[in-house]
């Protein structure tokens, strides 16, 4: 278990439903990866790198909804800008399985509270 924070740490976290528009394969990425253009609404669009190849295709993420952390410092991978934090849950095998809502009828850039 990672150390107890306060509830204004967790205020800080940004966490926002988007939706997937773009996949690209990210072929410069170390490890196998795509690159994700995310649509959050009001709050525009962002990019992220995410390692998930293993369980997800281009087909399978194209117009899905996600949930990520939108509010990191941009990280530089390779000669791209990744501007969110899509988040997953390893599974038993060690591969990334996306968080997504149970209700596709959420609105892009909605916030996890």
């Amino acid at each position: 278990m990672k150390p107890e924070i306060t509830f204004e740490d967790f205020n800080n976290i940004d966490v926002r439903v988007g939706t997937i528009s773009e996949v690209n394969d990210f072929p410069k990425a170390r490890k196998p990866a795509y690159q994700l253009t995310i649509d959050f609404g009001d709050l525009g669009i962002k990019k992220s790198s995410a390692q998930i190849t293993d369980l997800y295709t281009k087909e399978d993420l194209l117009h899905k909804k996600i949930v990520a952390i939108i509010n990191f410092e941009k990280k530089q991978i390779a000669n791209f800008f990744s501007e969110c934090l899509v988040l997953g849950i390893e599974n038993k095998d060690g591969k990334v399985v996306l968080l997504k809502t149970s209700k596709s009828a959420i609105k892009n850039g909605a916030q996890v509270s």
